[in-house]
């Protein structure tokens, strides 16, 4: 039998070992030893629904075997050779992204995490265009390195005492607690018209691209109007800026579709991913359409970009998804789930707004004053841990339950995991 040093000694080695800045959910923390599909285990074996899905990778289940026996093949015969050398595995990825892609989105360049392929995507921006400039949403959230970090526009996670210059905000579309104090739909998408207004008086009009995620996932599933990336479009087209949508948390089916951004029906200039290419396994890209790929000449790599190993990863993942319509049960469980948590806000007003598509779903929890119900929030989490279910929680305030599963869960699975959250909720007075 397995020995395990549990919470306390992992706990332990943390504080000693690990830099401080890296925080964990819950109070009384678990050690995960095994995956299975849309479950957990821990280091004494109790069982968990994974809801949260490792933050949006896991779409297609842990150690999902469809996916984990083509990786373990792929290992025992070729793991890295670097992409400066010929292996079939990474063209053929790209092939599969130019025909899953929105558009006509071709060439990719491939790296290792979300945070590279957007800092990548910055930079092909800037070759095409031969402009510095950058706008981004408040609230959105693009990585760790200087410029993405920089490009982030959540404090909390910008911890570069000298962020990088030429990065402009524009108001977000959080339509419950508008940056703008209006109202859909009779706000005529003003959110996006200040975009317009950012570039005439913020910039010096020397803007390489305007980057944004389709769904905002640490901001709080803020989810915007259907028209809103439409008009941003046509106001990016008009002062010749590219968009670049980043698909990192809302690729690969969990929207319902195969990237979130064509709920919007807008092809975007620069598409970036990672996170559920890999169904756990590190790799990310940048995608861009050939006229704006091909500015890009001047060496370049990702030493463990595209390897063998992930590359297997990520093609098996997308013929999983495809092979069992996962875009279509995101869909349906999403409705259900949705529908669920809509009859929980009629009885417990202390869910304030649910919103999302598919199964990237978020309920923010709330005051009666509306202010954030971050205390409640954590209790919940703490208690239906204690369950056996595993969910998220992100926003400004922290104040937001993340629905984010494995896109495999099941009809029951969400159905028990609502009775639980039911019971919870009853406890709080």
């Amino acid at each position: 039998m397995t020995q395990y040093i549990g919470p306390e000694g992992i706990l332990e080695k943390k504080k000693k070992y690990i830099m401080p800045c890296l925080a964990h959910f819950y109070k009384e923390p678990k050690q995960f030893v095994r995956g299975s599909m849309q479950y957990l285990y821990d280091h004494t074996g109790k069982e968990y629904l994974d809801c949260f899905a490792g933050i949006s990778v896991i779409n297609c289940g842990h150690c999902n075997p469809e996916i984990t026996n083509k990786i373990c093949a792929q290992v025992q015969s070729l793991q890295h050779v670097c992409n400066v050398y010929l292996t079939e595995n990474f063209v053929n990825l790209a092939e599969q992204l130019a025909e899953v892609t929105p558009g006509n989105l071709q060439k990719s360049f491939f790296c290792s995490t979300g945070t590279e392929a957007n800092e990548g995507a910055a930079l092909l921006a800037s070759i095409y265009t031969k402009n510095s400039e950058f706008i981004a949403l408040r609230n959105g959230l693009h990585g760790r390195t200087k410029l993405t970090m920089s490009m982030t526009g959540i404090s909390m996670w910008r911890t570069d005492p000298n962020p990088v210059g030429g990065i402009h905000f524009a108001p977000n579309a959080y339509c419950y607690r508008c940056p703008l104090d209006k109202k859909y739909p009779n706000c005529d998408l003003a959110c996006a018209n200040a975009v317009e207004d950012v570039i005439k008086y913020a910039t010096s009009g020397n803007v390489a691209a305007y980057i944004a995620e389709p769904i905002q996932g640490n901001a709080g599933i803020v989810t915007p109007p259907k028209g809103y990336f439409k008009r941003v479009k046509e106001i990016l087209n008009q002062y010749n800026i590219l968009m670049i949508t980043d698909e990192v948390q809302t690729g690969f089916g969990r929207t319902g579709k195969m990237f979130a951004i064509e709920n919007y029906d807008v092809v975007p200039d620069i598409m970036t991913m990672a996170k559920a290419l890999g169904n756990g396994t590190p790799i990310s890209a940048f995608i861009a359409s050939t006229k704006i790929a091909d500015t890009y000449t001047k060496p370049g790599a990702s030493t463990l970009g595209g390897n063998p190993v992930s590359s297997t990863a990520a093609l098996a993942t997308i013929e999983y998804i495809q092979t069992h319509d996962l875009c279509s049960k995101a869909l349906a469980r999403g409705a259900q789930l949705r529908s669920g948590l809509e009859l929980l806000q009629k009885k417990y007003p202390l869910i304030g707004d649910i919103r999302g598509i598919g199964l990237m779903l978020g309920a923010e929890l709330v005051h009666p004053d509306k202010s954030p119900a971050s205390t409640e929030l954590d209790f919940i989490l703490e208690e239906m841990k204690d369950r056996g279910f595993i969910i998220g929680k992100n926003g400004i305030e922290r104040n937001v339950l993340a629905f984010q599963p494995p896109l495999i869960i099941t009809e029951e699975n969400i159905n028990t995991m609502l009775n639980n959250l039911e019971a919870v909720f009853s406890k709080i007075k």
